[in-house]
């Protein structure tokens, strides 16, 4: 795979698992923020008000930087890492797996409960099909209306695509072009008399 892309999920897959009693059930989650992430552990709360664990592992951006394993209770190392192990060896980024745990009376001990989270986020991330994105780079483009057209034309010459669009004294433009496409929209852009480009 090349670095102009990555690997994610664009839908939620639920998978299930039991041992001797206990039942974990695994969500594999697309998750884009922080702020993100605490909706959707309120939402999953609501939906399990009776379980006992609430483990989870996210990781958040192209760079993959951002991530935060918890093992909510259970022993230490037990859950949130396996869980991100499992999201790690699918190479897959801006994603949240939790495993919602029904404790059923056994006691499953380490090796048990490092088995029981990996396999439950495992099956979670199986379920749902990956997709594979291309990397962006975000542009705001402030130019004068006479060039609205001529900047329409490179953009779309360079498959980017414009996210948001006003019209004050000039014209400002928020657009998001493939990495692989960057050098040439800028180098094109530039020729053009622009008055400000900023990268975001």
């Amino acid at each position: 795979m090349t670095p102009n892309f990555y690997k994610t999920i664009t839908e939620t897959a639920i998978a299930e698992y039991k041992d001797r009693g206990s039942k974990f059930i695994g969500y594999a989650i697309p998750l884009q923020t922080v702020a993100d992430f605490k909706i959707k552990m309120q939402w999953l709360k609501k939906e399990h008000p009776k379980a006992d664990h609430f483990c989870f592992a996210y990781r958040i951006g192209v760079d993959k930087l951002t991530y935060r394993v918890s093992d909510a209770g259970e022993p230490s190392g037990t859950a949130g890492k396996p869980i991100l192990g499992q999201i790690d060896s699918k190479g897959v980024t801006n994603i949240l797996v939790v495993v919602v745990r029904y404790f059923g009376g056994t006691l499953l001990g380490v090796p048990g409960l490092i088995n029981a989270y990996k396999t439950t986020a495992s099956f979670a991330i199986q379920t749902v099909p990956l997709v594979q994105k291309e990397l962006v780079q975000t542009y705001q483009l402030q130019f004068d209306y006479t060039l609205m057209n001529e900047v329409q034309k490179i953009i779309k010459q360079n498959r980017g695509t414009i996210t948001h669009t006003e019209s004050m004294l000039f014209n400002l433009l928020t657009t998001e072009v493939p990495f692989a496409e960057v050098a040439t929209f800028e180098l094109q852009i530039n020729r053009i008399s622009v008055i400000e480009m900023l990268k975001k």
